[in-house]
């Protein structure tokens, strides 16, 4: 090696087992998410048929799962969607576009993800602590913008929000370690999870009413536009929860035998999330009537399953659950902020991103900035985010799995979709459903489009800079004016 030449990087290390990538999909879906999106799911379908909202919402993630299937343990390196785009798309052409504009969304929607389980957890601590809903500061930015109109961005600050900023920062603590110790700190972070859910399926059954649970109002099934749009709105929060199935694949470079893991965990992890929420909301529903809860002032919704306990076993009960939850958020962000570091860190090592984000720590073997670079928070851009997520990462990704088997059928593919090409086909559809169904939804493009052009701009003028697509000269042009 050349004394110019600086000293070759460490590599990332393959100490994730299936059980491990397991419990760090499961802790991700598993969020805070479904114990405050309960009662907004049963409001949205207009009672305890929102459990088909549930199910449609597996049945999309199902589908999804097995195009991130094929293409990790095609493709089982740090970065998942980024290296996917990227190969699929060609990596010094369009690919090398798209892969950097989904880190650019991403380094908006990591933070948002972050966010909710810190926001999730500081509402329910409010139930045992009422004085961490005290605001100190609200604002809202107004801004008219050329061809998309008004836009505004709101700020709040609450003594809740200082609890959840502590709580993300410690989780940046935990995670500055070993791969391989970080495993076993998630498997001990999903006891507590477990734990939450198996008292509050527990608790739901032993004080199980049938004729409460499944007290469907007139109509419920009748196939009315309403019907259709209730189970949109219902699916769309439903399908939020399940996000985090395929965490596993953004630390495809650190998963031990990739070919089998990645796919196995996706499955098993969706199908036994899937099979918890059911029971979970059953269990609810059998216990605090539908219209109750639907009915229920916003600081209750916060935390329905404290109530929910509290009516079952007593405050004690409610104090206990409450901590669980908040351990259940705490886990998420644990594993959310875990997955999402590894992607920049991919874009960097393969220059599409800023250097700082390659560095890797020279003992523990672990992407040390791209932790830190997970913070920003942007919480009033949420629902534009989901949007420009879907179209520049799951619908892209989706129709690139079909793309990449007639471009490259000669690639290893350890793991083929089950009836191939149908759930990609499905996924596509599911995803533009939601996209489309959302309530408002020209409005909240509009925040998507600013993030997008804003993206577009510092890619070509990066690109510009670098003589990278589409600005690279063609081959033997150099040669020729050298």
């Amino acid at each position: 090696m050349s004394p110019s030449e600086p000293p070759p990087q460490p590599e990332l290390i393959r100490g994730v087992s299936l059980a491990g990538a397991t419990t760090l999909n499961m802790i991700d879906m598993i969020g805070v998410g479904p114990f405050i999106t309960l009662p907004l799911v049963v409001a949205a379908a207009g009672g305890p048929q929102a459990l088909l909202g549930w199910i449609a919402g597996a049945l999309l993630a199902l589908c999804d799962g097995l195009v991130w299937a094929e293409l990790g343990a095609a493709m089982p390196k740090a970065g998942g969607s980024y290296q996917y785009l990227k190969q699929i798309y060609g990596a010094d052409s369009l690919g090398r576009l798209l892969s950097f504009l989904f880190i650019w969304q991403l380094s908006f929607s990591a933070p948002l993800s972050i966010a909710s389980g810190c926001i999730g957890l500081a509402h329910y601590a409010g139930y045992i602590w009422p004085g961490l809903d005290r605001i100190w500061f609200v604002h809202t930015f107004r801004s008219n913008l050329p061809l998309l109109g008004p836009l505004e961005i709101s700020l709040i600050l609450m003594t809740g929000t200082l609890v959840a900023m502590a709580i993300c920062a410690f989780m940046v603590f935990l995670l500055y370690r070993r791969i391989t110790v970080i495993a076993k700190i998630a498997e001990v972070f999903w006891v507590g999870v477990a734990a939450a859910l198996v008292w509050v399926v527990f608790a739901g059954f032993t004080h199980f009413s049938s004729t409460r649970a499944f007290d469907f109002p007139p109509d419920a099934f009748h196939l009315s536009p309403a019907f259709f749009t209730g189970m949109g709105a219902a699916m769309l929060i439903a399908t939020y929860d399940y996000w985090g199935y395929y965490n596993v694949c953004f630390l495809g470079g650190e998963v031990k035998d990739p070919g089998r893991t990645i796919p196995r965990a996706l499955i098993l992890s969706i199908v036994a999330v899937a099979a918890i929420y059911l029971a979970m909301n059953i269990s609810v529903l059998g216990v605090v009537p539908w219209r109750e809860m639907s009915s229920h002032s916003g600081d209750q919704n916060n935390y329905i399953i404290s109530i929910f306990m509290e009516r079952t076993y007593g405050t004690w009960a409610a104090h206990m659950i409450t901590v669980l939850i908040m351990w259940t958020a705490i886990a998420s962000v644990f594993s959310t902020l875990l997955g999402y570091s590894r992607v920049p860190y991919a874009a960097a090592i393969d220059g599409n991103y800023f250097r700082a984000f390659a560095r890797v720590h020279p003992e523990k073997r672990f992407p040390t900035v791209s932790i830190a670079f997970c913070l920003l928070r942007l919480a009033d851009l949420i629902a534009a985010l989901v949007v420009i997520r879907i179209l520049l990462q799951f619908i892209v990704q989706a129709v690139g799995v079909i793309v990449l088997r007639q471009r490259q059928p000669d690639l290893p593919r350890p793991f083929r979709m089950w009836l191939y090409p149908l759930p990609a086909v499905m996924a596509i559809a599911g995803f533009l459903y939601i996209l489309l169904a959302r309530k408002n939804f020209q409005r909240e493009i509009k925040y998507a489009i600013v993030i997008l052009i804003v993206g577009l701009v510092v890619y070509l003028l990066r690109a510009w800079k670098n003589q990278e697509w589409p600005f690279a000269m063609p081959r033997g042009t150099a040669k020729a004016t050298a």
